[in-house]
Parts: structure tokens; sequence; C-alpha cells
């Protein structure tokens, strides 16, 4: 008697709210999808659709080039 271990994919908060395109400038937003030292969480820990993921990943890009947000941490 196996128990099936996995766990129920979280649902991604942008579909969820159905946001279709992420801005680089929404800093607070952005920020939640970035580890203490700077790196970008992937999808399998935020639970973000690949479509989604992408677009964080642009901004969050977009964003450290503006130097709206850091590139590593202090």
């Amino acid at each position: 008697m196996k128990r099936d271990k996995r766990k129920k994919r979280r649902q991604c908060n942008f579909c969820a709210d159905k946001i279709e395109h992420i801005n680089y400038k929404e800093i607070p937003k952005l920020r939640r999808y970035i580890t203490e030292r700077g790196k970008i969480l992937p999808r399998r820990i935020t639970g973000n659709c690949a479509q989604h993921q992408r677009q964080i990943t642009v901004a969050i890009k977009r964003a450290r080039t503006m130097a709206l947000l850091p590139y590593t941490a202090e």
C-alpha cells in the first residue's frame, strides 16, 4: 500500500487574478520572486505557470537593467 506522496500543484497567482502581462515597474510584486541573495526563484517553488514564469524572469531582468532591483545582495 504505497501512498502517493505528490503534493497538489499550486495554481499560478497571475492566472488566478487574470493578469496577462507583468510589468517591470511593479517592484513589490517582483520582489516576491527573488531570494534575499538576488536569485530568481524557480517555477516549482513559486507555483507559476510557464508563461508567467517567463514574463517574471524578463521583467526582473529589465528591472535590474534599469537599476530598480539589485543584481546581488549587499
